[in-house]
């Protein structure tokens, strides 16, 4: 991941109390590995293989979440048209496909829950409605290749 990743900042600190959590994990399978070493043959030591991976998957698990947090832009509230659809709008707008309206909360990728309308700002309909205004047409091609119309009727932000 080299370029800057949008997060609000709930998220940026999610992110590090993860990173928190994971690095305190290494302490313990540092010990974890030292014990199973105590119990001799390392050829045939089950306890010291499980504990040997558990060390290889924290230590990419902190690595990525270092790389994150390095990447990581926290939205300014103070930066933001609020005019244009951004990470922490809570947009209306029009499915021309199935004729409704719907109301989308743009989130952070890290955010993401399409069950309860909470849809990442680069998903497909997320990036297609980042930047637009109200009135604007915009079209989000799917994961399918298929091309969605959304109306933008209504941004407001989340409290």
């Amino acid at each position: 991941m080299d370029k800057q990743q949008i997060i609000t900042q709930a998220s940026l600190d999610s992110l590090k109390a993860q990173l928190d959590e994971l690095k305190a994990q290494r302490e313990i399978i540092k010990k974890d590995i030292s014990t199973a070493r105590s119990y001799g043959d390392l050829s045939e030591n089950s306890e010291y293989d499980e504990a040997k991976n558990e060390q290889a998957k924290n230590a990419m698990q902190i690595a990525e979440l270092e790389e994150k947090i390095k990447n990581a832009h926290v939205v300014d509230e103070s930066e933001i048209d609020h005019n244009l659809v951004h990470v922490g709008s809570i947009v209306v707008v029009y499915n021309e496909k199935k004729k409704k309206e719907v109301t989308y909360h743009i989130v952070d990728s890290y955010g993401a829950d399409p069950l309860s309308g909470k849809i990442s700002d680069v998903s497909p309909i997320g990036r297609a409605l980042v930047g637009a205004k109200s009135g604007e047409r915009v079209v989000a091609e799917l994961p399918s290749g298929e091309q969605v119309g959304l109306k933008v009727r209504k941004i407001t932000r989340a409290q």
